[in-house]
């Protein structure tokens, strides 16, 4: 017998994202907000230049920039 995650074609992982946002959903106000604040992630990288270790930044502000780039290349 399949799992059920399994055989909505979910990984792992993926369910449990899921469930815990639905858990998080689910609490009262002041729990929720409490909770849904363990939840978020901040990553940070770093580029390497000659050896030389660059400013650490934000994945998510990368990511919006390079969004912002292409689009402004296509147009």
């Amino acid at each position: 017998m399949t799992a059920a995650w399994k055989a909505a074609g979910l990984t792992y992982n993926r369910y449990l994202a899921v469930a815990a946002r639905v858990v998080r959903r689910s609490l009262k106000d002041d729990k929720r907000l409490a909770a849904e604040r363990r939840g978020e992630m901040d990553l940070k990288f770093t580029k390497w230049t000659n050896g030389k270790q660059g400013e650490p930044q934000s994945v998510a502000d990368a990511n919006a920039a390079a969004y912002t780039e292409r689009a402004n290349a296509s147009s």
